[in-house]
């Protein structure tokens, strides 16, 4: 894919005017276009798509035609502008075509390649709940696309201002190896455990805009651990991997939600890793949580796989081994 890089030099106009309060501006702007925008020596620097970067630069060039002649630029000022180009554009302000979004309800985002959307039955009632509740379970086996819709949902609310920021969690539980026999500081031993998370968002955003949104802590990927005594107001906060949670984590994973805050926890209660004398926060979640309004459930079976075909089918066989030797446990062989 083309990246392109446009240089605007600000001349005597202050920075602080056009950026922002806080780089208020700057942060409307890279919450609704996908390409990166650095400011260094008076110099704005955009990366990205060519189209992208066309439409960020005219909304650029009018607000400096605004300040120019107003002497001041408002939020609201920037976000009119940006509307005004998604209306000439016949794109939005990230953009991502608008007409096949209202063209089609399954359509969650309009990603770097392709547009992201529901793939069967069972994906349109997991969009459709999110839609719905404001904490939201999505309960299956590997491959039904369960964290990487979620993570389409969240950019998607990002982008259109629902939220203001996007966390992504996942528990370190150790599946087989340990972590002080791995290399590298804490960061980089808990690093495997958090890049699927990672690897979702990556396929999404251009690799600029990922960083650029990460040093601001607008997409935050974190530790399970690192959520502990805090509120997250505004923020769409997903838990994957959430059968390797105890209860007591579970529960103090859903009591950060804030104001405005939105969740969704996924996991597959087949492959928990947890020591054997520790309880599965999310199998006891689903007893718990029932029937409280707000909150939805979506279970996944092996139907419902999108990855690749052999997928369902090395579920099945490994659902009939685990039948096989229950059978076999519950009804051991005598000796006559």
């Amino acid at each position: 894919m083309d990246y392109l890089e446009k240089k605007i030099k600000l001349g005597e106009i202050d920075p602080l005017l056009l950026l922002g309060t806080g780089d208020a501006h700057l942060q409307l702007l890279e919450s609704k276009f996908s390409s990166s925008i650095t400011y260094r020596n008076n110099t704005l620097t955009l990366k990205g798509e060519p189209k992208d970067i066309k439409d960020l630069e005219n909304v650029l060039e009018e607000m400096l035609y605004v300040l120019k002649k107003k002497g001041v630029l408002s939020v609201a000022d920037v976000q009119g502008i940006i509307t005004v180009v998604q209306n000439t554009t016949g794109k939005t302000s990230n953009g991502f075509d608008t007409e096949p979004m209202n063209k089609s309800d399954n359509i969650i985002l309009w990603g770097r390649k392709e547009p992201i959307k529901v793939r069967n039955a069972k994906q349109q009632e997991y969009f459709s709940k999110v839609k719905q509740n404001d904490v939201v379970f999505a309960i299956g086996p590997a491959g039904t696309g369960k964290t990487y819709l979620a993570v389409a949902m969240a950019l998607a609310a990002l982008r259109n201002n629902e939220v203001s920021r996007i966390v992504l969690s996942r528990p370190a539980v150790e599946a087989g190896e340990s972590l002080g026999f791995l290399p590298g500081d804490l960061f980089e031993k808990i690093d495997p455990y958090l890049r699927p998370l990672l690897d979702a968002v990556s396929d999404m955003l251009a690799p600029d805009k990922l960083k650029s949104l990460n040093e601001k802590n607008i997409i935050e990927i974190i530790p399970l651990a690192y959520m502990r005594g805090r509120t997250l107001n505004n923020a769409f906060v997903i838990l994957d991997e959430a059968q390797n949670t105890t209860e007591t984590q579970m529960k103090m994973f859903l009591t950060r939600l804030g104001n405005g805050s939105r969740s969704i926890i996924t996991g597959d209660v087949t492959q928990i890793d947890l020591p054997s004398k520790q309880q599965s926060g999310l199998m006891s979640v689903q007893k718990i949580l029932k029937n409280i309004e707000g909150i939805g459930f979506v279970y996944f079976d092996k139907q419902d796989v999108v990855r690749h075909k052999l997928v369902a089918d090395i579920i099945s066989a490994y659902e009939r081994t685990e039948q096989h030797n229950e059978r076999v446990e519950n009804n051991p062989p005598t000796n006559e």
